[in-house]
C-alpha cells in the first residue's frame, strides 16, 4: 500500500468515524488511525492491514441477514451497521405495507451488544413511524419466530450470530403478516428481498443522522414465553412415556431456562443442565466454538451423562434453533448425525399420524432416507435448496429438516427450525423406545432393514482466498471422476442451472451406479468449499452392523475421490 492508498483508507475511516454516534468505536477507530500513521514499523503494519480489512467495502446484507464479527468500521458489527439497516428494513416495510404502520417485533440473544443493537433497532424503528415491539429479554429464535406470528407483526428481527464464534453477532430478518403472506409467511427473507432491503439500507443516512426516538416502543411481556412453550407441548403425545433421565446443555446461550421449563411442563423428570453451560456467557468460555457440531463442544455434557448414568444427551446451539443428541452405545456414547435426528423425528411424527396426507421436506443436501420414510407412509417428501428459509416455505408443511441439527416439527407456530420443540419430541420418541426396552439406536436399525441403510459424511476445505474455491470447482467440472468408490458415475449436474424444479444454487452434484450421492458447494456462510456424501448399502436381519462398516469403507473411498478430483487433501 502505497502513501495514496493509505491516505485515502485513513480519509474513509475518519469519514465513517465522524457519521458513527458510538463513542466506543469511534475510540477504536482513533487508535487504529494512530498505529497506522505512527511510523513504528513493528505496528503499523498490521494496524493497516485490520484498518484496511474493516473499510475494505460493508458487511453485506443477504438472505441471512447480517453476520461478521463485532468492532468499529462498515464491514463489521457495530450500532452504525445496526442503526442503517434497521432504516433500510422500516424503509422496505413502509414500501409494502400500507397504508397501517408496520407492525416489527426484536428480539435479542445474550452475546456482545446484542442488547444494545436491539434497543437501537426498536428506536429506528419508532422513529421511521413503525410499531415495534421488544421481547422482554435474552431469548432464543424460536421464540422470536413464534412471536412474529403469534403478534401479527410483519417483520421479526432477531439479534444473534447463533453458533459463530464469540466475536461475532448478527441480525435476522423474518417476514409475516401483511409483508408476506405466502405458505412461508413468518419465515427468513429470501431473494429478491434480501436485495430490495439492501438496497434501501444503501440509500440510508450516515448512522449519526438516522432519527432514534428515545422510546415510544412496546415491551412484549412475559407471557409471550408461556404461549411459546404452550405450543411446542401440543407436538407432544398426551400420556407417552417420560421416564428418562436426560443431560441437557445450552452451550452458554439463551436456551436453558426455556428449554428446562419446557420439559418440566411437558412432565419430563428434572433435566442435569450442565453447570459449567448454564448461564448465558458472551464469552464461551469452555468451548473453543460454540457449535454442537464442533469436537469437544459435548464434553461436559458427556462426562456428566456418563457420571449419572443417563439415557441421552441434548445440546442446543447458543440460540436453541438447532439441537443435537448424543445416546449410548456399545463404545460409550455417540452424537447421532443431523440426517439420523431428521431420520428418526421424521419416523415418529408420521408413525404417529398413521398413513394418509402429509408433506414433509429436507433440504438437497440432507439424506435422501425422509423421502422413503414418507413413502411407506403414504407421505408427500419436497426437496429445496439449503435452509431453513426454503424449508420454512413448503405449502401445507408437517415437518422439515436439514442435515446441520435443524429440524421443524411444529411449523404451525414456528416457522422456522426449533431445537427446543425438537428436544422435546426426541425425548419423548427416546422414552417410548426406553418403556419398550429399546434406544434410538434400535429405531435406527429398524430404519435400516427397511429402507437400506443410509450412510452420510461431509468434509469441508476451508480457503484464505475465495478465488481457491472457483479454482477447485472449475478443477472438477473439467475433470470430473469417472467412478466413485468403484461405482461408475451415472449423471453429473451443475446445481447452478437448476435442478428437479428448484431454483439454481452454486454447486454440484454427482449420483452413481451404486446409489451413492455427492454434493460439492461453497458455504453460503464461510470462506470454504463443502462436500456432502451419501452412501445407501442393503441391510436386513442382522446384517446391519456389517453394512454400517461396509458404509463407512465407501465412504472413506468417495472422501478420497473427491478430494483426489478438487485437487486437496483433508485430514
Amino acid at each position: 500500500m502505497d502513501e495514496t492508498e493509505l491516505a485515502g483508507l485513513v480519509d474513509r475511516a475518519t469519514h465513517w468515524r465522524d457519521a458513527d454516534p458510538d463513542p466506543r468505536t469511534r475510540l477504536e477507530v482513533d487508535r487504529l488511525i494512530e498505529l497506522v500513521t505512527s511510523g513504528d514499523s513493528t505496528v503499523s503494519g498490521t494496524a493497516r492491514d485490520d484498518l484496511a480489512q474493516r473499510f475494505s467495502g460493508s458487511l453485506q446484507f443477504g438472505t441471512a441477514g447480517l453476520r461478521g464479527a463485532l468492532g468499529a468500521g462498515p464491514n463489521r458489527m457495530n450500532r452504525a451497521v445496526v442503526i442503517r439497516a434497521a432504516a433500510g428494513i422500516a424503509a422496505y416495510l413502509h414500501q409494502v405495507v400500507k397504508p397501517e404502520a408496520p407492525r416489527v417485533v426484536v428480539g435479542y440473544d445474550a452475546r456482545t451488544d446484542s442488547d444494545t443493537f436491539a434497543r437501537d433497532t426498536c428506536a429506528v424503528l419508532t422513529a421511521a413511524g413503525c410499531v415495534a415491539q421488544l421481547l422482554p429479554g435474552p431469548l432464543p429464535t424460536p421464540v422470536l419466530a413464534f412471536a412474529l406470528r403469534r403478534l401479527g407483526a410483519d417483520a421479526g428481527i432477531m439479534v444473534t450470530a447463533s453458533h459463530n464464534p464469540p466475536q461475532d453477532n448478527g441480525y435476522k430478518v423474518y417476514l409475516g403478516g401483511r409483508a408476506d403472506s405466502s405458505p412461508g409467511s413468518g419465515a427468513q427473507i429470501v431473494p429478491p428481498v434480501d436485495d430490495l432491503i439492501a438496497h434501501q439500507i444503501a440509500h440510508v443516512a450516515p448512522a449519526i443522522d438516522v432519527p432514534m426516538a428515545l422510546d415510544g416502543w412496546e415491551q412484549v411481556g412475559e407471557q409471550i414465553v408461556d404461549e411459546y412453550l404452550e405450543s411446542v407441548a401440543a407436538v407432544l403425545t398426551p400420556g407417552a412415556a417420560r421416564d428418562i433421565d436426560i443431560v441437557l446443555t445450552p452451550l452458554h446461550g439463551v436456551g436453558g431456562d426455556t428449554a428446562v421449563r419446557a420439559f418440566a411442563a411437558a412432565g419430563f423428570p428434572a433435566l442435569h443442565v450442565v453447570a459449567e453451560q448454564a448461564a448465558p456467557d458472551a464469552a464461551f468460555p469452555t468451548v473453543s466454538f460454540p457449535n454442537p457440531e464442533e469436537p469437544g463442544a459435548l464434553d461436559l455434557a458427556l462426562a456428566a451423562a456418563r457420571a449419572r448414568k443417563a439415557h441421552l444427551v441434548i445440546a442446543n446451539d447458543p440460540d436453541a434453533d438447532r439441537c443435537a443428541v448424543a445416546v449410548p452405545d456399545q463404545a460409550g456414547w455417540r452424537m447421532l448425525r443431523g440426517d439420523e435426528v431428521g431420520a428418526l423425528l421424521g419416523k415418529y411424527l408420521l408413525g404417529r399420524r398413521g398413513t394418509g396426507s402429509a408433506v414433509v421436506a429436507s433440504s438437497i443436501v440432507s439424506s435422501q432416507l425422509l423421502a422413503r420414510i414418507a413413502r411407506a407412509h403414504g407421505a408427500e417428501h419436497r426437496e429445496t435448496l439449503t435452509g431453513f428459509k426454503w424449508l420454512a416455505r413448503v405449502p401445507e408443511l408437517s415437518y422439515a429438516y436439514e442435515e446441520a441439527l435443524g429440524y421443524c416439527v411444529a411449523p404451525a407456530s414456528v416457522r422456522d427450525k426449533d431445537g427446543i420443540s425438537a428436544a422435546l419430541l426426541i425425548a419423548e420418541y427416546a422414552a417410548e423406545l426406553r418403556a419398550q426396552g429399546r434406544s434410538l439406536l434400535d429405531a435406527l436399525d429398524d430404519l435400516a432393514r427397511r429402507h437400506g441403510l443410509h450412510a452420510t459424511d461431509q468434509f469441508s476445505v476451508r480457503v484464505q482466498d475465495l478465488a481457491e474455491i472457483a479454482t477447485m470447482l472449475e478443477r472438477i467440472t473439467q475433470r470430473p471422476p469417472a467412478t466413485l468408490a468403484g461405482s461408475v458415475v451415472k449423471s453429473a449436474e451443475d446445481l447452478s442451472e437448476g435442478v428437479d424444479g428448484l431454483p439454481g444454487t452454486p454447486g454440484l452434484r454427482y449420483r452413481t451406479a451404486d446409489g451413492d450421492r455427492v454434493i460439492v458447494r461453497p458455504s453460503g456462510t464461510e470462506p470454504k468449499l463443502k462436500c456432502y456424501l451419501e452412501v445407501v448399502v442393503p441391510a436386513e436381519g442382522d446384517s446391519v452392523a456389517a453394512a454400517r462398516e461396509a458404509a463407512a469403507e465407501r465412504l472413506a473411498r468417495i472422501t478420497a475421490d473427491v478430494q483426489q478430483a478438487l485437487g486437496v487433501q483433508v485430514s
